[in-house]
């Protein structure tokens, strides 16, 4: 962060993650975007406090907080490092998952996330496949199950204790099937070879499995539109969104902080005042207060439409594993409302990065400062789902009713026939 400014959000929030901690996170940020340098330690720290067990349900041991508690925490950590708070984002969606899996798999899962066990994400396939399809395999190899294949973008697994791997569903069947397999075990590699310009810290690189053993209770299947799938869908996008409001905290405060120490002006001023006392410069931090303060409003509306979204479903039965009725409408009020607000905050937040700069002149851009770090981490999350996708399957919402939808699995586009 630099200078030891406090955090703008801190203040504000039910604390999970110790104020103390976040300052430390912020302390060095800077210093592990010039160099490069993972986070590893800082990780280690929250995995301590038991930062990945908030959303363990309560009769399992676990706090039982709410997504918009959650998401709280997950703001005010990306406020600190957005690097950091992003690279959880696969272990909070298995999290999820679990309310919809067998009681014996919940049992040994949710314990293990109690204990600190943290796990990665490795869904998403480079390319090769067909759209909603996977190279990934489970297969039978001397009597035991096995899992091969390559995942790219697995953010958070260099990090974590296990990773969860999609991997094809049997032949004739949909829906997906995850194992969910140690990272330090046999056959599996992690690679740190991420090269995006922005969230360059997050371990978004390749893992390969070569016929890793995938044990007991560590193979859990998804039902194709089952409510599981719905939530985890929308789950995983309002994460996105707070990490972003988190930058966007960021990018207000070290500007404010900037301007309250700077004592030189520009000749062309209007007043020859002082940068922070220029009503002009007053002006643009005005907006990019308001523009955070909207950001963080509509995520966290978001979030409570998905307390009681899943809260609908569970009423209804649906996170039995047996269950197989028609999800019940508002469970897809989560997709719609996280769709909202995907269509507006990621502008948002790439304008107060921008702003930033409008503030401070040209020595906003001197690298030791790393500020263009807000607006690089912004805009590569914001390239996670096309904005105009999720513009047009609300368009069709609106106007005809249309409950948005998924792809069953990421994949490259059928060639035009």
């Amino acid at each position: 962060m630099g200078g030891g400014e406090p955090m703008s959000i801190g203040a504000d929030r039910k604390t999970v993650i110790p104020s103390e901690l976040l300052e430390e996170i912020a302390e060095g940020a800077v210093e592990r975007d010039l160099h490069r340098i993972l986070p590893f330690d800082e990780v280690a720290l929250l995995d301590e406090q038991r930062f990945g067990a908030m959303r363990v349900p309560a009769h399992f041991g676990g706090p039982g907080v709410s997504v918009e508690h959650l998401i709280t925490e997950v703001i005010a950590l990306a406020e600190a490092d957005s690097n950091i708070a992003h690279l959880y984002r696969g272990h909070f969606g298995f999290v999820e998952s679990l309310r919809f899996q067998p009681r014996e798999v919940q049992d040994l899962w949710y314990s293990r996330v109690l204990r600190g066990r943290t796990v990665g994400n490795a869904s998403t396939e480079k390319g090769g496949n067909a759209l909603g399809t996977l190279n990934t395999r489970l297969t039978v190899v001397n009597g035991q199950l096995t899992l091969t294949g390559e995942k790219f973008y697995s953010t958070g697994t260099i990090f974590a204790d296990f990773t969860r791997v999609s991997a094809a569903p049997q032949e004739g069947e949909q829906g997906r099937r995850f194992a969910v397999v140690a990272c330090d075990a046999e056959g599996v590699t992690v690679e740190d070879d991420w090269d995006g310009f922005g969230q360059k810290l997050t371990g978004t690189g390749t893992t390969t499995f070569d016929e890793v053993l995938v044990p007991e209770l560590s193979l859990l299947n998804r039902a194709y539109g089952s409510h599981e799938a719905v939530h985890e869908a929308a789950f995983f996008q309002l994460y996105l969104l707070a990490v972003q409001v988190g930058i966007a905290h960021a990018a207000l405060r070290d500007a404010t902080a900037t301007l309250r120490r700077r004592t030189r002006t520009f000749n062309t001023s209007a007043t020859g005042a002082a940068f922070k006392q220029d009503p002009l410069i007053q002006q643009i931090i005005g907006r990019m207060s308001s523009k955070t303060f909207v950001a963080q409003a509509a995520v966290l509306d978001v979030a409570r439409v998905h307390d009681r979204a899943l809260q609908s479903g569970l009423d209804a039965g649906t996170h039995h594993p047996e269950f197989r009725g028609e999800l019940p409408e508002s469970v897809y009020a989560a997709e719609v409302a996280v769709e909202k607000a995907q269509i507006t905050v990621p502008d948002l937040v790439l304008e107060i990065t921008h702003e930033l700069f409008q503030t401070l002149g040209a020595s906003a851009t001197l690298r030791p400062k790393a500020l263009d770090r807000h607006w690089r981490n912004a805009q590569t999350i914001a390239t996670h789902n096309p904005i105009v996708f999720r513009a047009r399957a609300i368009g069709d919402y609106e106007i005809n009713g249309t409950l948005p939808e998924g792809l069953n699995a990421i994949g490259e586009s059928q060639p035009a026939s």
